[in-house]
């Protein structure tokens, strides 16, 4: 059985890196120029066959990596297996970790002593501020890759609290535009429809946030024949989501006749005990947000008679109401979860800015001071004619001519 399961993921492997074409030559770029002999790298990150990609590239380049999960339900344990068994770089990862467990993981990365950390949700960071405070001098700067991971970061940065510089690794175009909206769009319809096995056609989805994430998602709700509400705090945003031909309302509203709620807002208690009073029966609820706190387990489980697993990762709870209603993957992002996360050549953009990042932390820390750093806009366009050149895509260029007329202000039409 280990056997079949090494395989798999050393298939899962193969399989990704083929399909990354922008991180391959980023690579090589790491390789040639040595940025990174011998640095370690501790690294929190969703343990799948992208991640491991990732994580393999910057062993190849001379660091020394460790890995461990940053959500207990998100590791393809197929993955795992293969990354310390085949290649040999430590993984600390199962699906289905219990929180001791996934600190325990979280400990075993920190152990490696690292002059850089890649962070998914800030947890690595975190930790380092917190319990391994006497690991601080030792590090050079970090990554972090989740919009919630960055509010956290920007927190401590407002409170003279953050002690190393970080590159808002989403905040970078190639990151947000790809990865939160076609990435998380994708996975989360591939999710939800893996757990359930139900049609999304003709069923009214109620999309909880519309940034990057809840553009995405609501947009392929709709390519599938979702009937797609939209809910929000943000007015500007809300005026978008109208815009863009979706309802828009509360969510105590909203859920009145929802079949489906996705959740991706960041933060908590999205759905709670006033919104159970008034659900629909039989609604699903899934989350796509990083911390499994937008739907309230609290909530639901103070306002149940019962609750049992009626299909994988699929639990039914009987409401006070006599209402029945259905969570997925625990709370947990449903897309990596029930699915296998972001589609493989998203995650190649995001990932290459992943490393451009740690080369660049690698190479020029001394002049970067402790807060947190937008991505370069020549890295954004690096990642970018990678991609055009992997797509085989050519594009215009702007001849002498145009480049003065453009800086010019009183040139004349």
């Amino acid at each position: 059985m280990t056997g079949q399961l090494l395989k798999k993921g050393i298939d899962r492997l193969n399989w990704a890196r083929t399909h990354m074409d922008v991180l391959n030559e980023v690579e090589k770029r790491l390789i040639d120029n040595g940025a990174l002999e011998g640095k370690k790298i501790g690294m929190a990150l969703h343990v799948e066959a992208k991640t491991g990609v990732l994580a393999l590239t910057l062993q190849n380049a001379g660091a020394k990596v460790k890995l461990a999960s940053c959500n207990p339900l998100s590791t393809d344990d197929s993955v795992s297996l293969a990354l310390n068994e085949e290649f040999g770089l430590e993984t600390y990862a199962k699906k289905g970790e219990s929180n001791e467990e996934y600190y325990e993981n979280l400990y075993s990365v920190l152990d490696l002593k690292p002059d850089i950390t890649i962070d998914d949700g800030g947890d690595l960071i975190f930790l380092l501020h917190t319990k391994y405070q006497d690991l601080l001098p030792n590090i050079l700067g970090g990554n972090e890759e989740t919009t919630t991971g960055i509010i956290r970061l920007k927190a401590m940065e407002a409170e003279g609290e953050l002690k190393f510089p970080v590159f808002a690794v989403n905040n970078a175009k190639m990151k947000y535009l790809f990865d939160n909206r076609y990435g998380t769009g994708q996975s989360t319809v591939d999710g939800i429809i893996t757990a359930t096995n139900l049609s999304l056609a003709g069923k009214r989805i109620v999309v909880a946030g519309y940034g990057w994430c809840g553009r995405g998602i609501a947009m392929r709700m709709q390519g599938m024949g979702g009937n797609v509400c939209v809910t929000e705090i943000d007015p500007v945003k809300a005026v978008e989501a109208r815009m863009d031909g979706f309802d828009v309302m509360p969510m105590i509203d909203a859920i009145r006749t929802a079949d489906l709620v996705v959740s991706v807002t960041g933060c908590k208690d999205i759905i709670s005990t006033e919104h159970l009073e008034v659900i629909k029966d039989g609604c699903i609820l899934s989350n796509s947000g990083h911390f499994d706190n937008e739907i309230s387990k609290d909530a639901l489980d103070a306002y149940s008679t019962s609750k049992q697993e009626v299909r994988w990762l699929v639990d039914e709870y009987q409401l006070k109401n006599g209402k029945k209603v259905y969570l997925l993957g625990e709370g947990r992002l449903v897309n990596l979860a029930c699915g296998q996360g972001h589609p493989v050549e998203i995650m190649d953009m995001s990932f290459a800015i992943q490393a451009l990042c740690t080369e660049r932390i690698a190479t020029d820390y001394k002049e970067l001071e402790p807060k947190v750093y937008d991505v370069p806009a020549e890295m954004d366009d690096m990642v970018a004619r990678l991609k055009l050149k992997a797509m085989e895509i050519k594009i215009d260029t702007s001849s002498p001519e145009q480049v003065r007329y453009l800086a010019s202000w009183n040139e004349g039409t």
